[in-house]
């Protein structure tokens, strides 16, 4: 049997999404923006009930496309909220509109990328937890983010969604020591 973190359990989508992307680091922009608006459709909700609708997501939001998203209105809104593949909660989607224009001058100035690696000097925290007791729910660092994206117009971004961003986008290695995806994602690290 292989070791994995404890909290992906044995649901083949669930053990897919640790085993080939979770922690990984990712550097791509747009790939940032739509991991950032998943996890704040998961808060309140399980993350499982986003991984098996996210290609409903990926489908409804354009390809999260957040140039094409930053235009919407009313109309795109009320589309959404019939959309039963998806959570259908008009804070949340109104939000994502909001936060694809505070991503296009984020973008625009420096690239969200390099915003978001700035913290880390472009290479990603290497946590060396040994139980999930351990890791937290937040941090000063994710205070910090949640606070900056915030001022650049984000929502559903506080220091829990965004510490959780942060793990699966592989800022912060978060795999425990004991699982087998700890020292290949320490890898990849830029």
């Amino acid at each position: 049997m292989t070791d994995r973190c404890g909290w992906c359990g044995t649901e083949p989508i669930y053990v897919e999404y640790h085993d080939t992307e979770w922690g990984v680091p990712e550097y791509d922009s747009r790939t940032l923006w739509e991991k950032l608006i998943l996890d704040g459709f998961q808060a309140g909700l399980s993350w499982i009930t986003i991984l098996k609708k996210r290609d409903n997501f990926r489908n409804a939001f354009e390809g999260f496309d957040p140039n094409v998203i930053a235009a919407w209105q009313e109309p795109e809104v009320e589309r959404l909220l019939q959309n039963t593949g998806i959570i259908r909660h008009r804070g949340k989607i109104e939000a994502t509109i909001g936060n694809a224009r505070a991503w296009q001058v984020i973008e625009q100035r420096e690239g969200f990328d390099q915003f978001l690696w700035k913290y880390l000097d472009g290479k990603p925290l290497q946590n060396r937890f040994t139980s999930l007791d351990q890791v937290p729910a937040q941090t000063a660092l994710s205070q910090q983010v949640s606070k900056d994206l915030k001022k650049a117009g984000f929502k559903f971004c506080g220091p829990t969604i965004v510490y959780a961003f942060m793990q699966a986008t592989g800022l912060i290695n978060d795999h425990l020591v004991t699982c087998h995806c700890h020292d290949k994602v320490a890898q990849l690290a830029r």
